[in-house]
């Protein structure tokens, strides 16, 4: 693999994708790679077949690697499990894949990997200042990038709006649990998306999920300051965003040492002028 190549990883609750992405474009160098998610969906289970997703791909230990998942994830400690097995709750979930799979890994949500993904390749491509990514699904996943930095964890699919969990209501998830026509939903959507400009301001919302086929339905209808657009790697925005996100992680980390072994030749140098006066 070039130097150009991460790999990401997206672990949902039935099944597990992989694929190498190549850093200056977002696309897949090669087929992406599905082992359905084990069940029980335990960290030992999960652990071993994102270890085989990786493995698929062979990479060097140079390649940068990014884990999506399903839940809060805060300094690699999962925090909320969401489609997997609570026992995941409380777990390091860096150091468990890397035990498994022998490479260091990068961690994040899977909304926010989403979202970075869409940042980078996606619909936001190019843009600047705040953009505010959505999941329309089950629930309501949330992302937000600020200048090119990537706030974590948003979980304002939560956000209590009229007394009601917002993605009780305005999921796409809604339309089936209150028999909600194209137009009840819209409504229920205009308030959220209100309430998140009215907090945030964003300059650009982006809508992702499989309802977001047939934004024609539905996007036109809202009436936001901001543009709100559909979101274009779909269902490869989570593998997308966590290979970005680990290659940004891995080039960070290198300035780190460098700027440490810099500084360090500096005070050595210092000791040593400061002896020869002496």
């Amino acid at each position: 693999m070039t130097k150009n190549i991460a790999i990401g990883v997206d672990i949902g609750g039935t099944g597990i994708k992989a694929a190498p992405v190549n850093l200056k474009n977002g696309k897949f160098t090669d087929d992406r790679y599905r082992i359905p998610t084990p069940q029980p969906s335990t960290p030992d289970a999960i652990a071993r077949t994102v270890a085989k997703v990786i493995a698929k791909f062979n990479p060097s230990k140079k390649v940068p690697i990014g884990v999506a998942f399903p839940g809060v994830v805060q300094h690699g400690i999962v925090k909320t499990a969401a489609n997997v097995d609570d026992s995941w709750i409380g777990t390091d979930l860096r150091a468990i894949i890397r035990d498994y799979a022998g490479h260091d890994v990068h961690v994040l949500n899977d909304a926010d990997a989403a979202g970075y993904g869409e940042y980078k390749f996606g619909a936001a491509n190019g843009r600047s200042g705040s953009i505010f990514m959505t999941t329309l699904g089950t629930g309501i996943g949330t992302a937000m990038i600020v200048d090119g930095t990537l706030v974590p964890n948003l979980e304002l699919g939560h956000l209590i709006i009229d007394g009601h969990d917002a993605e009780d209501r305005a999921a796409e998830s809604a339309r089936d649990r209150y028999g909600y026509d194209w137009d009840q939903w819209i409504e229920q959507l205009q308030t959220y998306y209100s309430e998140i400009e009215r907090l945030f301001w964003p300059d650009l919302f982006i809508v992702g999920g499989g309802v977001s086929k047939s934004h024609h339905m539905f996007l036109p209808k809202l009436r936001l300051r901001a543009p709100i657009v559909p979101a274009e790697l779909l269902n490869g925005a989570g593998i997308v965003g966590a290979a970005a996100a680990a290659a940004a992680e891995a080039k960070r980390e290198r300035e780190e040492e460098k700027a440490a072994e810099k500084a360090s030749k500096k005070q050595e140098k210092a000791a040593e002028k400061a002896s020869s006066k002496a």
